[in-house]
């Protein structure tokens, strides 16, 4: 039972909260601990919140998931977990959720709560009915992690450099194309729509638009590495360095999606693809070196 629940609420997916840091690690603080300590907050506060909204999309889609080859194993659609334990569940991530944010220094922890609470709301909205609108849901998706780095700059007190808000959403964006490439593939091998919005999509539609924001991405990061805020913040001129390593992860994520037909999932990707691991390592290394030791 204990695995079953460990698998409805996802933490392998907790992952990506890990863009509650981003401020921290972009604005210089990586060594401020007590602004670590309130990010680290907001980031299990997040995570809570995400697993609350799983349990709530697979309570929803239950009946399609038993119908799709591989989210029929999920906990509430294949029977082990029951409905009633799913919304308990999902009440305790709630509770906990909001909870831990208790921690924080009052204003920043109503900063962070509002945040929360948008994020939870709108992913509410995306389960019930938004999900259903080709573009609309993928805009939902990255507009979720734009939400993550404002709560990581609350928590902390950074104020965030436009460039960080907009290379968030592009890129999440250009990520989430590239997994709506993945059910088009499995809709033309199986002929059956892995969600309600898939015929809205087609592989030419999807490479484009995987093409289109990757080379925006990487445009709008080289534009943040040279701009004179960033250069004047840092003292630096060699941030341009790292724009390498942006380049090469998304041309690795294109070879992905469109030779190996694998970026279903970028969570996975991420934890799997030693490619895609060698080349985050570098650019995390080679910008820390770059403004946190230069």
């Amino acid at each position: 039972m204990t695995k079953d629940i460990i698998r409805l609420i996802r933490p392998k997916q907790w992952i990506k909260n890990l863009f509650v840091f981003v401020p921290v690690f972009f604005g210089g603080a990586l060594f401020d601990y007590q602004a670590l300590f309130n990010v680290a907050i907001a980031f299990v506060t997040f995570s809570f919140a995400a697993s609350s909204i799983y349990c709530f999309n697979d309570l929803r889609d239950v009946a399609d998931d038993r119908l799709h080859p591989e989210k029929c194993k999920r906990p509430i659609a294949s029977g082990a977990v029951s409905t009633g334990q799913a919304y308990a569940i999902m009440a305790t991530m709630i509770v906990g959720s909001l909870l831990l944010t208790l921690l924080l220094p009052p204003p920043r922890m109503v900063g962070v709560i509002t945040i929360v609470s948008c994020y939870f709301v709108l992913n509410l909205l995306y389960s019930i009915k938004l999900k259903q609108y080709a573009i609309i849901d993928v805009c939902i998706v990255a507009m979720g992690f734009v939400l993550r780095i404002l709560a990581g700059g609350m928590a902390s007190g950074i104020v965030l450099s436009h460039w960080i808000v907009l290379m968030t959403f592009l890129l999440t964006l250009f990520l989430s194309f590239a997994k709506r490439r993945d059910d088009v593939v499995r809709m033309q091998k199986t002929g059956v729509a892995p969600r309600k919005n898939t015929h809205r999509y087609n592989l030419t539609f999807i490479n484009e638009a995987i093409n289109l924001t990757g080379a925006i991405t990487i445009v709008c990061y080289i534009m943040y590495t040279v701009s004179p805020e960033v250069v004047n913040r840092f003292d630096t001129q060699y941030l341009y360095l790292t724009s390498f390593f942006v380049i090469l992860g998304v041309l690795r994520y294109i070879q992905l999606s469109v030779v190996d037909n694998k970026s279903g999932d970028p969570t996975e990707v991420a934890l799997n693809d030693r490619f895609t691991q060698l080349t985050i390592l570098a650019w995390t290394i080679s910008f820390f070196l770059i403004i946190y030791l230069s």
